[in-house]
């Protein structure tokens, strides 16, 4: 009961401290993700108007504040010598990651909302982001149990676009394992099993630990450790057809990126193991309008 209390009130404070700004902004279903710069300055991200400055400006003490009560939410501590705090936030599920001095010059923190709305691949062909001849291609790739890799920078919106890759699995009578650090992959299919990350518990223990569990599709948020060593493996022993997303600049330095995640488990690369495992790479990027684009859909038999 007491630490009922206790949680509510870090609540409350935490809920106090945003102010009624950025209250706003996390109850507007049109906002992403909310910025705050070492300057003081709030940043927002919408869907209808993309980057912009909020007009708001918030001073070191006040910055300090959220990010020591959203620490103090997951009975952590925020100071100078633990200066970073990665968690979820309560009730809206959105991802808080925030710095203190002296890893940045002053508080710093982002948020990033769990998407509100499912972009379907019919949406994105009407926005222009994806031709009807490629969404075709992925919709057979997924009918067919092809493996598929999401690349892109950050910010060109590979998990909007794995949200829209699941939703064409909502019919699926496959058992699908959903695999995260943070819950942002939303699917409805009936046979589904979602699990997070933990301080204690890694995505490659996750992944390892799943086979167990009778997966059909394994579907992972990001790979960005070892553990594309295990999700290789898994994919090439029994459990086609998952989708991952992954940071990479370019369609042709995706297979990089992923041999040294891949060369952090072990020191030989096996490129055999990768050749079988990943069946397609779609690339993401972001126009100069803020709007998302598959700029290129490759089968790796074409490197």
């Amino acid at each position: 009961m007491f630490e009922n209390k206790t949680i509510q009130r870090h609540l409350d404070m935490l809920t106090t401290s945003f102010g009624k700004d950025i209250v706003e902004l996390l109850q507007d279903p049109d906002v992403i993700e909310i910025m705050l710069n070492p300057d003081g300055k709030l940043w927002a991200e919408a869907y209808n108007r993309g980057k912009y400055f909020t007009g708001i400006i918030f001073n070191d003490k006040q910055s300090a504040n959220i990010i020591k009560l959203a620490a103090a939410y997951h009975h952590e501590i925020a100071d100078y010598e633990h200066p970073e705090i990665s968690c979820e936030l309560p009730e809206t599920s959105a991802r808080f990651q925030g710095w203190l001095p002296p890893v940045a010059i002053a508080p710093t923190f982002t948020i990033r909302k769990r998407a509100t709305r499912i972009f379907t691949l019919d949406n994105y062909i009407e926005s222009g982001s994806l031709t009807l001849e490629q969404a075709n291609q992925l919709r057979t790739n997924i009918k067919e149990r092809k493996n598929i890799l999401i690349a892109g920078g950050t910010g060109s919106g590979k998990t909007t676009f794995a949200n829209a890759l699941l939703n064409e699995l909502k019919d699926c009578q496959d058992r699908i394992i959903v695999l995260e650090d943070l819950p942002e992959l939303q699917i409805n299919a009936e046979d589904c099993v979602k699990l997070t990350t933990t301080s204690n518990v890694s995505m490659r223990s996750l992944v390892k630990g799943i086979l167990r569990m009778r997966p059909d599709r394994i579907i992972i948020g990001e790979v960005r450790d070892g553990a594309a060593l295990e999700l290789l493996k898994a994919w090439n022993t029994g459990h086609p057809g998952g989708i991952c997303t992954i940071h990479a600049n370019s369609p042709e330095a995706t297979i990089s990126r992923l041999e040294d995640l891949v060369h952090e488990a072990v020191s030989t690369i096996p490129s055999r193991l990768i050749q079988e495992a990943i069946d397609v790479i779609v690339f993401m990027n972001r126009g100069h309008d803020g709007n998302y684009k598959v700029s290129s859909i490759t089968e790796l038999g074409a490197y």
